[in-house]
């Protein structure tokens, strides 16, 4: 049967290459750069502002996250230096590009007096949008893929040929871990709009994030066979094994090539407990008491001249006080003076009457 392979270029010019995993990663960011620029005018911060983050943290979650797969990878890339900028190919860890763009996100957004958690709620439904897209390059490049399955497998899918085609590796048919993961993100995006739309509490859609796309990272990692692993200790594989094990009424797990440790299941763990954490954390001690919706303070909504912190209701109320104070000794010395006046016109005008 002929099977149609996908070809990694998608198209050329001149001497350049222009691949499609480029094509498709650069078409995620552009389409989470609309969604972040319109949410973020409609909450007050303007489109600038988003933009000259994203110059920021996209070319910084793209470097961490090609460095973070080189150095799980450092055996193959020290023998093959020329491949590790051919991010083209593949070879971009998640974990790598979240945890560089967290920090350089950070950054920026105290230096612009932004607060942080909210400008998080806003950018991070365009992450996992850019994700769900993302995860089709992987399938262009016939990566990221779980165990041996057969054709018949995929079928009962009902997958269309293309797709099934593409899974067609040497002759051997993989799961399509990249499909499965892509899905999840986009369950996700739509989520996390919903839980946005109830107005939550500052943080709690990032926390959300952090939970959803973790659960499903865990599980589906474990079906690959190109995980990035290390050899841990023998509790830490056993714990990573036992809460994988309900996968096993499904699927047979991804083999290891190395290692007893799956390194994107154990960040995956660790996200979705401190995203856990500081839901219940921040409400428990009353730290969680910004909705969403509050309002985004930038440089431009700062008043000349003042020091860089926000009033709070004690200090307004004072403050309103002290006016009113002041405003009613203007206007009782203004009566006082008024009297005074009209007893003078008064006695002038006896005089002038006797």
């Amino acid at each position: 049967m002929w099977q149609a392979v996908i070809d990694p270029i998608a198209f050329t010019l001149g001497p350049l290459n222009v691949h499609w995993y480029g094509v498709i990663m650069g078409t995620a960011a552009f389409l989470g750069l609309i969604l972040a620029v319109r949410e973020g005018e409609r909450r007050g911060l303007d489109s600038e502002t988003i933009l000259d983050m994203m110059l920021w943290i996209l070319p910084s979650a793209i470097i961490g996250a090609r460095l973070y797969y080189v150095l799980f990878e450092w055996e193959y890339y020290a023998m093959h230096p020329e491949d590790i900028v051919a991010v083209w190919k593949g070879g971009l860890a998640i974990h790598g590009g979240l945890i560089v763009a967290f920090l350089v996100g950070y950054i920026f957004v105290k230096k612009r007096n932004i607060p942080f958690l909210q400008i998080a709620d806003i950018l991070i439904p365009s992450v996992i949008l850019g994700q769900a897209i993302g995860r089709w390059g992987n399938f262009i490049n016939q990566e990221a893929h779980g165990g041996e399955v057969s054709r018949s497998f995929l079928e009962g899918l009902h997958l269309p040929n293309w797709i099934i085609d593409q899974m067609n590796i040497q002759g051997v048919y993989y799961h399509p871990t990249f499909l499965y993961e892509s899905l999840w993100n986009l369950v996700g995006f739509g989520l996390l709009l919903f839980i946005r739309s109830r107005n939550p509490r500052r943080g709690e859609v990032l926390f959300s994030y952090m939970i959803w796309y973790s659960l499903g990272r865990f599980f589906i990692e474990g079906l690959r066979t190109d995980s990035l692993t290390f050899t841990g200790p023998d509790w830490l594989a056993q714990v990573m094994e036992g809460l994988w094990s309900p996968m096993l009424f499904l699927f047979d797990p991804g083999l290891m090539d190395e290692g007893n440790v799956r390194i994107a299941q154990l960040m995956s763990l660790i996200l979705a407990l401190i995203g856990v954490f500081f839901i219940i954390w921040r409400r428990a001690t009353g730290k969680a008491t910004v909705s969403y919706r509050g309002e985004v303070v930038t440089e431009a909504t700062e008043i000349p001249q003042q020091a860089d912190v926000v009033e709070g209701p004690e200090e307004k109320a004072e403050e309103t006080v002290d006016k009113t104070a002041d405003g009613q000794e203007e206007s009782a010395a203004e009566a006082t003076e008024s009297e005074e006046t009209a007893g003078e016109d008064g006695k002038k005008e006896g005089k002038s009457e006797a």
